[in-house]
Formats: C-alpha cells, structure tokens, sequence
C-alpha cells in the first residue's frame, strides 16, 4: 500500500522516509479493521511530517518473543524497506526494548513503536510549560526501561572522579540514575503546575460560570467545533492530535448565561499508559466539567469503535458512574454524510436531548448544540424565589448577572425574583444582607 500524502500533513518537510507496518493477530475479534488502523498510524506518522513510502498490514498466528513478526515477514520487509529508501520503520503496536533492538540490527534502520511515534507527536504538539512537561515525564519513563537499546557500550566503566557515578558504576547504571533523578524533578515542577491550575480553577468558581469540556477522538472536529461555537481561531487542521493543550474560551448562550468552552486533547486507541497518567493534569478539565461534549465524527467507518476508545478513556478518569447525565453526544461532519445517512443522523437527534447532529465546518445544527447545552445546564440548578429591597440595586444586578431570572414581580419597597442559580451561587446569595431566600 503506498497512500497518498495529504498536503501539509505528510509532505515530507523533515525528509525522513518512513514504512508503516502494522501488525495484528489472525482470528481475533478486533472490532477494528486492520486496514482502518493502518491507516490511521499513517495519518500519525504524517502528523509530524515524517515522508510515508509505504504501509502494510501484516498477520501474525502467533507473536515471537525476539522481533514480533516471523523470521519470513522480516526477511521480506527488509526487501521493502531497501527498494523504498526507507530509514524509519513505525510498527503499529507494542515492541519490547529487545525486540525493538532486534529489528533495528535485521532492517538496518531506526525502528520505533506506537508508543515512540505518538509521544514525539505529543512533543511536537506541546504548546505550554505544562504539556511540555508532561510530554517529557512520560517520554523519560518510556526510554528509561530501552536502555538497552541506546548504548552499545553497556560493559563500559566510567571512572573519573564520580560526579555521575561511582568507581565500577556501568554507563547503564549511570543514564537510568539520571533520567530517574530527571523524573524526580519534572514530578515537582508539574506538582507546582497542578497547583498554578487548580488556583485558575479556583477563581474561575468564583466567577463562577459553568465549564463545558469537549472531547473526542483525535481528528474528530472537536477544534473545529469550539471555533465555530466561540468564534475564535484555535489551530485546526486535518492532523492528528492537532490540539495539545487544552483551550478555554467565554461563550454566551441564548439564555444570557455564560459557560466556559474547554477544547482538550484528542483521544486515540491504544493511547499509551504512559500518556494516560502523565496527561492526567491536562485532562483534569474533564474531571471538572459540569457538561462533557462528546464530538464524533460520524462520517467515520469506524466511528463506533472509536466512541468505545473515547468512553473508555473516560472510565479511566474516574468521572463517575452519573457522568452519562452530563454528557452530550455531537455527531458531527454529518454534511460528509450521503443523504440517507444524514437523514437518520437528524432523526436521532430529535428523538434523543443526549444526542444532537451537527456540522462544525458549515454549522448547520450548532444552534440546537447550544440550545442542549443551555437545557442541560438549568436542569442542574436550584429554581429559588428571593425578596430584595428595592433600594439594594446591586443585590438585584448580581442576580441578573449570576442566575437566569424567570419572574420579577415589584412592590412598593422590594422586588421579588423566580430565579434559578447554581449549587455555589444560591450559597453566595443566602449570604448577603438583607435578602430573604424561599425554595
């Protein structure tokens, strides 16, 4: 297979020519096509540029503990990877640090794994301190169990005076202390980034206006989407794990309340162990969330494969067993959708609140998106009656400003208000001076 290079994903622009294999075992009952996922570990190689030559799907009967594939597949994939210049292989699963090692010396080229290529994706795509930081805790803990594998001089002693290591200390032992005492350090800094985040997260409870976290697979639109919806110019691209960091923007809704739109990290099978913990910060803004915007690109083949990889991601995070209550599926790209298709897709969403047909890139359906969110949100708060003083006119302007108020009704010296608010807001209104609160 030699796909075709989408114009400014895979063009080539770091010169390295790369081979795509991915391997899967024969009668197994994955959901997914291995086609499909050869096809997206292209897609993630063309993320960083990398110039793919070629792909192959490979089926195995059975793993081999030395090189993955048999001793026939890897004898015929150095033919491939000569007759194509090839320098890099990318095996689309897990390699061992000594299989890793082994395919390296049979092809005669760099060989890295699924975990290798998305963490450099990740460390191309780290936009603030903290991603950064968390791109090279996990990329750290990877190469420190490959040792083996970067040094060809492993019997060598170091001698000198033992800054870095004592007499008789192996060069091993010496780069597997100092990438711990790296990691060491790097958990610190990023304890004192959760802290930084968790100060931001504070404030913004004050404020406080509800946070609305979109998620997804990765290139499902979800970029796309929190443009359309704000009306800002975040990077959205067709690239894989195009966003990084998580975004944050103000939105208005019909309503005039205000909520936070959260833009996070795409999700991806197989998303490295590695990344799920040290990516668990990042994706706290999750965890926080009042509402979670599911956005699926239903245009996929594997669309529904890719939902299971998403919900599971969400599971890991501990969000609950009612989170389903705060969620709300877009199925997007419904416009790449033949007529059909698209058809059942509208249908859906009128039959179902939790599921709402969309097209970032046109826009058709944004607004009943929206309109879901706003339900969604008064659904979780208190409807209370209130009595103000006429003369209190900043008790009155901060309950227009915090709550939706459905009734104001004025007598000769107060008001009274039919109002609903958040769990935070109605304890900060039964605080004030003066204010006489009824359910």
């Amino acid at each position: 297979m030699n796909p075709e290079t989408p114009q400014g994903a895979g063009d080539g622009a770091s010169g390295t020519r790369a081979l795509v294999v991915h391997p899967y075992m024969k009668g197994t009952a994955d959901s997914r096509d291995p086609e499909q996922r050869l096809e997206e570990a292209i897609g993630l190689a063309q993320a960083i540029a990398l110039l793919v030559v070629g792909g192959e799907s490979v089926a195995l009967s059975k793993y081999r503990p030395s090189t993955l594939l048999g001793e026939g597949t890897v004898a015929r994939l150095k033919e491939v990877i000569e007759e194509n210049e090839a320098e890099l292989v990318i095996v689309d699963g897990t390699l061992s640090p000594i299989q890793q090692r082994n395919l390296e010396k049979a092809w005669n080229c760099k060989v890295i794994d699924r975990t290798g290529l998305i963490l450099d994706i990740f460390g191309a795509r780290a936009r603030t301190r903290e991603g950064a930081l968390q791109v090279e805790l996990a990329a750290l803990s990877y190469q420190k169990s490959r040792l083996v594998r970067s040094w060809t001089h492993l019997e060598r002693q170091r001698g000198g005076f033992g800054f870095l290591g004592g007499p008789g200390e192996t060069q091993i032992e010496t780069d597997r202390r100092l990438i711990g005492e790296r990691i060491a350090r790097l958990k610190k800094e990023l304890e004192e980034v959760k802290r930084t985040r968790d100060l931001h997260r504070k404030a913004r409870k004050r404020v406080p206006y509800p946070i609305v976290a979109l998620v997804g697979y990765t290139n499902a639109g979800k970029s796309t989407l929190f443009n359309r919806l704000t009306k800002s110019e975040v990077f959205a691209q067709d690239l894989l794990f195009a966003t990084l960091d998580p975004t944050m923007r103000g939105l208005q809704l019909s309503s005039g309340r205000k909520v936070i739109l959260s833009d996070t990290v795409g999700f991806v099978s197989d998303l490295p162990h590695e990344l799920v913990a040290a990516f668990r910060a990042t994706l706290e803004e999750v965890r926080e969330a009042d509402l979670i915007i599911h956005v699926r690109d239903v245009a996929h083949s594997e669309s529904e494969a890719q939902k299971s990889d998403v919900e599971t991601v969400l599971k890991e995070l501990e969000l609950g067993d009612a989170y389903e209550l705060r969620l709300i599926e877009a199925l997007n790209k419904i416009d790449l959708l033949a007529q059909d298709e698209r058809e059942g897709a509208l249908a859906l969403s009128a039959r179902s609140p939790a599921k709402v047909a969309v097209s970032a890139l046109t826009g058709e359906g944004c607004a009943s998106l929206l309109e879901r969110i706003d339900a969604l949100i008064s659904r979780t708060m208190s409807q209370i009656g209130v009595t103000i003083a006429l003369g209190d006119g900043a008790s009155i302007a901060w309950c227009y400003e915090h709550g939706e108020v459905l009734e104001r009704i004025d007598g000769e010296e107060t008001a009274r208000l039919k109002l609903r608010l958040s769990e935070a807001d109605l304890k900060r209104l039964q605080s004030r001076a003066g204010i006489v609160v009824d359910g």
